[in-house]
């Protein structure tokens, strides 16, 4: 699965490269286009679907479900390609989706612009939009996206707020259940404008009527304090000097302290240790990283993700059992992650992609199916 946690520093306004697994038992899947987001008709808005083979090449998928390579040639006169697939004029939009690990980009009102590059191995890329660099040429483009992996072992998605929440989207994954995640309430595209810009400190992530910008994202462009978190984490790291903190991975619980060089170490009772984890910054919280960063080696990734789930969610200091999994513990205290709390209470189900480690307690917009027949994203009212 394309992992929020490797993949949100390399999603910048530079190429990036999506991994995916092998994909030999893996078939086309149906993939339905709807709109009913009441504010743009199909014939303003355009999709986008971009990703990577097994071999690592980057490529991009017709509207007959064909794929074409990624190509600096594709770059027009205006240095960007069009690789735009527009909607229908009337009704849904279906197109057969071929294995691959990518994105499913929406355009509002105009076409995105994606470069094609030289990736550092020297291969062909796609520069992505960074709707949160107002810089990038895409800046004032309405737009947003999903994420997805079609593989051997079935179909894997999400709506992401990680980067930037801008258009309502809902999917919709059947095949062995039928399933869906991301819908938001009524009036939920206003509810987390207006959220966002009541919180004082996070009011300057709003942009326009465009976007909300992730605080992480907000932090790196100047509108967003990179010490917002700093008292909390100093309570915290105050406390498990002298108290054990207790980390259930759900394969091994890990104990341990804040030491006197400032690291926190903790073991389980195999003995096993994990890596020393410094003192948080707030930009390592919100990017869950860096402090943060997750390995894939089944013992300081799940650490790391504990930690960074129950900083973002202030249940740190208070509860000394992580994780805590009753989301009415969440949120509580006036230092915590009001951009992932907003958008978590404007979604139907209370599920969001709120920052990376979000899915720890199974609080993501991810869904999955081992055999899927059909999926649907949706636009849903603005």
């Amino acid at each position: 699965m394309l992992s929020r946690r490797s993949f949100l520093l390399a999603a910048s306004a530079g190429a990036v490269a999506l991994s995916v697994r092998p994909a030999s038992a893996a078939t086309a899947l149906p993939l339905t286009i709807v709109n009913h987001s009441g504010e743009f008709a199909n014939t303003s808005i355009w999709c986008y679907l971009v990703g990577t083979d097994s071999a690592g090449n980057q490529f991009r998928v017709r509207a007959d479900g064909s794929i074409a390579p990624v190509s600096l040639s594709d770059n027009g006169s205006d240095g960007f390609t069009d690789y735009a697939i527009p909607l229908r004029a009337s009704g849904a939009t279906t197109i057969n989706v071929p294995p691959m690990s990518g994105r499913l980009y929406f355009a509002l009102g105009q076409k995105l612009k994606f470069k094609a590059v030289t990736d550092g191995a020297g291969r062909p890329a796609l520069q992505y939009p960074a709707g949160w660099v107002a810089g990038d040429p895409n800046y004032p483009v309405l737009h947003d996206f999903v994420e997805f992996t079609l593989d051997d072992l079935g179909m894997h998605c999400n709506t992401t707020m990680v980067d930037q929440f801008s258009v309502p989207l809902s999917i919709q994954l059947t095949g062995a259940a039928s399933q869906s995640t991301g819908t938001l309430r009524a009036g939920g595209r206003a509810q987390i404008f207006d959220q966002v810009r009541a919180r004082p400190d996070f009011a300057n992530l709003v942009v326009d009527d465009l976007r909300v910008i992730a605080p992480g994202h907000g932090l790196d462009a100047g509108r967003f304090s990179a010490s917002y978190f700093d008292s909390y984490t100093d309570a915290v790291w105050a406390k498990y000097a002298s108290t054990d903190l207790r980390l259930d991975t759900g394969s091994a619980v890990f104990t341990g302290r804040v030491g006197s060089d400032g690291n926190l170490v903790v073991r389980d009772g195999s003995g096993r240790t994990a890596a020393p984890i410094r003192r948080p910054s707030t930009r390592d919280i919100l990017f869950c990283d860096g402090a943060l960063a997750a390995p894939n080696d089944g013992l300081t990734g799940p650490v790391a993700a504990l930690l960074g789930a129950a900083l973002n969610r202030s249940t740190l200091l208070d509860n000394p059992n992580q994780p805590v999994s009753d989301p009415g513990a969440f949120y509580r205290t006036a230092v915590t992650n009001h951009y992932a709390r907003i958008m978590h209470t404007a979604t139907a189900d209370g599920r969001a992609y709120g920052f990376a480690f979000d899915d720890v307690g199974g609080f993501a917009s991810y869904i999955e199916d081992p055999a899927p027949r059909s999926c649907t994203v949706t636009l849903t009212p603005f």
